[in-house]
């Protein structure tokens, strides 16, 4: 408005040095300040000051400050050892300041070393992986296979090429039992209502497998989005959750108001919102979770996945009530065994029935993840013993790495 004025009497010819000395103290500036304006005014025709560029860190850089367990001096000296150009110490704290009151949830530096520990032991045992029979006392050693669709029954892939979200040993496949094929059911009947389904289970009974198999093939026009519980959720947490696994485009908005329009803007297609390990929710998440499914312009089947989910949803009976299946995933029975067994993995085609039955009587009672790290371990005695066979003796000594102790 200030310098709209002073443009009028300049135009005019009255401008005088007088005026611009009013106009720099109603503004509070120097008086060099409001010539500038002026010179801007007339040169650009811009009658605002510059917007400034705004400060973000990137996500390498916020798993580096997760890493030093939210301690932003640690992050400073981080990227200056990089070679990065660096804002200053102040800069940092209030752009982590900033991020953290619009949702940003900063993970625990427990969590990010054991995830990063867990991966390496993953990978370790992969690369240790049997790619072939053994020939005399060495052997054949590969990369291990990376697992396409014709492995895991269409189930989407990630970035690596992997199974998103499911954990296999080298060579392994998913194996269609009983129990998926119900869970497809449920699904299937959640979908044609636009409804939610409830998917719990003891731990390790290959539920998140099933709900991925079930969903590897959604009818036309459907779309299919996991959402990752953040560490300690919030309801901020979970409104950032959603919002970066729809990949929606541009930065997270500053309220939650922008935040909540864009995802339901999103969430009209029609879309199967999964969310794993639901039992870790409180009750204003499932609350919000809740909202989404009510909002008018949304269309989504909620599926609720997790040991415990079903306690979980029982706190809040308002979605306890939308629930269209409830969909139990249990043990193997005695009977599947052989048959999941075998189909999983190689490995165990060349052990007798009888033994394989032993095996999950003695170990495993019927628990697909324990099956899976009782694999892992059988490929690595076989690869670094020498002259080791499947047998009994060596099947008891892996079953105290499987087991917990008492």
């Amino acid at each position: 408005m200030l310098v709209a004025r002073l443009l009028e009497l300049d135009a005019a010819g009255a401008l005088t040095t007088a005026h611009v000395r009013a106009g720099a103290q109603v503004g509070g500036v120097d008086v060099r300040t409001v010539w500038r304006w002026l010179e801007a005014a007339r040169t650009e025709g811009r009658m605002e000051g510059r917007p400034r560029a705004r400060l973000e860190l990137s996500d390498h850089a916020w798993q580096a400050l997760a890493q030093a367990g939210g301690n932003v001096a640690a992050l400073h000296r981080h990227l200056l050892e990089a070679g990065d150009e660096v804002p200053s110490l102040a800069s940092l704290h209030r752009v982590v300041r900033r991020d953290l009151q619009a949702g940003r949830v900063l993970p625990d530096r427990a969590v990010v070393r054991r995830e990063r520990e867990e991966q390496q032991t993953r990978q370790a045992l992969a690369d240790l992986a049997l790619a072939g029979p053994r020939e005399g006392n060495a052997a054949k050693t590969s990369a291990p296979p990376r697992l396409g669709p014709e492995a895991t029954s269409g189930l989407p892939a990630g970035e690596s090429g992997a199974v998103a979200g499911v954990a296999l040993p080298a060579g392994a496949q998913l194996v269609r039992t009983s129990s998926v094929r119900a869970v497809a059911e449920a699904v299937g009947q959640a979908m044609a209502v636009q409804g939610a389904v409830c998917v719990f289970g003891d731990p390790g009974r290959g539920k998140t497998a099933a709900v991925r198999m079930a969903l590897g093939e959604v009818p036309p026009g459907w779309k299919v989005t996991w959402v990752p519980i953040p560490v300690r959720p919030s309801v901020a947490g979970m409104r950032r959750a959603v919002f970066d696994a729809l990949a929606l485009p541009g930065r997270f908005p500053h309220t939650s108001a922008l935040a909540d329009a864009a995802v339901a803007g999103a969430l009209g297609e029609a879309r199967v919102l999964v969310v794993d390990e639901a039992q870790r929710l409180p009750v204003p998440c499932l609350e919000y979770l809740q909202s989404l499914w009510d909002h008018p312009g949304t269309r989504i089947t909620l599926v609720l996945c997790g040991a415990g989910s079903e306690r979980a949803l029982a706190r809040l009976p308002q979605l306890a009530s939308r629930v269209v299946a409830w969909q139990e995933v249990p043990r193997l029975t005695g009977a599947e065994v052989a048959t999941v067994a075998t189909g999983f993995h190689p490995l165990w085609r060349t052990v007798p029935a009888p033994d394989l039955t032993w095996i999950d009587q003695s170990c495993a009672h019927g628990t697909f993840r324990t099956w899976a790290a009782l694999t892992a371990h059988l490929q690595n005695a076989l690869l670094t013993t020498a002259d080791a066979s499947v047998d009994r003796a060596l099947l008891r000594r892996l079953f105290q790495r499987v087991a917990p102790p008492l």
